[in-house]
């Protein structure tokens, strides 16, 4: 497939970028530096601000789908705005290039603990993540009212970490995902990978948030 990809060089962004390319997928990155990004059999780089619609538009259209990793970095002190801002430009810009399938990666932070309590609104929730997390919610909010793509978004578990690629996964929806013992479900940033792609490649989640653990 020929994919455009968002937020490459991020936590999240690159492990997606290596799962694509190893699957032998073609991949355009949408990158406001291109330089920081070597070479590579499938990849092709191009200049673009994900807060343009219409730069969006441009570098995306002709793709298969778009997959977004975008976070403008959790020390941002304008994080709420900037990731909402480039939610809808990037939502804009995929509509304006004719692109139906749209994959965005959010946060634990809007999934269910409990009937009608988000993760986000919960006193244990770290004060430094919360202002991204409530953008991610809001980004998922605006986008269940969207008709015209076939979306998806993926929220990770609270345990996101480093790690190795076992290429195996559990998935959920609306909620978060039970652990062993005590212990919050956890996933590595590879096998998160693996789930998006898998789920670019075979469509389980069109218009629909879900969730994947180790």
């Amino acid at each position: 497939m020929n994919i455009a990809l968002i937020g490459a060089t991020g936590f999240v962004g690159a492990p997606i970028l290596s799962e694509l390319l190893s699957r032998g997928h073609t991949v355009t990155v949408l990158a406001r530096n291109p330089g920081k990004l070597a070479p590579q059999t499938g990849l092709k780089v191009v200049a673009a601000d994900a807060l343009d619609a219409g730069q969006v538009a441009k570098a995306v259209a002709g793709h298969d789908a778009v997959i977004s990793a975008y976070n403008p970095g959790w020390s941002e002190p304008k994080i709420y705005d900037l990731h909402l801002q480039a939610s809808q430009a990037i939502v804009a810009g995929v509509k304006q290039a004719g692109v139906k399938r749209l994959l965005v990666v959010g946060g634990a932070g809007s999934l269910y603990v409990a009937p009608g309590l988000q993760l986000v609104d919960t006193p244990q929730f770290p004060a430094e993540y919360k202002q991204g997390a409530l953008a991610a919610r809001e980004a998922l909010n605006q986008l269940k009212l969207e008709t015209s793509l076939d979306w998806s978004f993926v929220s990770p578990p609270i345990g996101l970490a480093p790690g190795e690629r076992s290429g195996k996964y559990r998935l959920g929806g609306d909620e978060l995902l039970p652990g062993q013992g005590d212990k919050p479900a956890g996933i590595s940033v590879a096998d998160l990978a693996v789930a998006i792609v898998d789920e670019i490649e075979t469509p389980r989640h069109v218009r629909r948030r879900f969730t994947a653990a180790n």
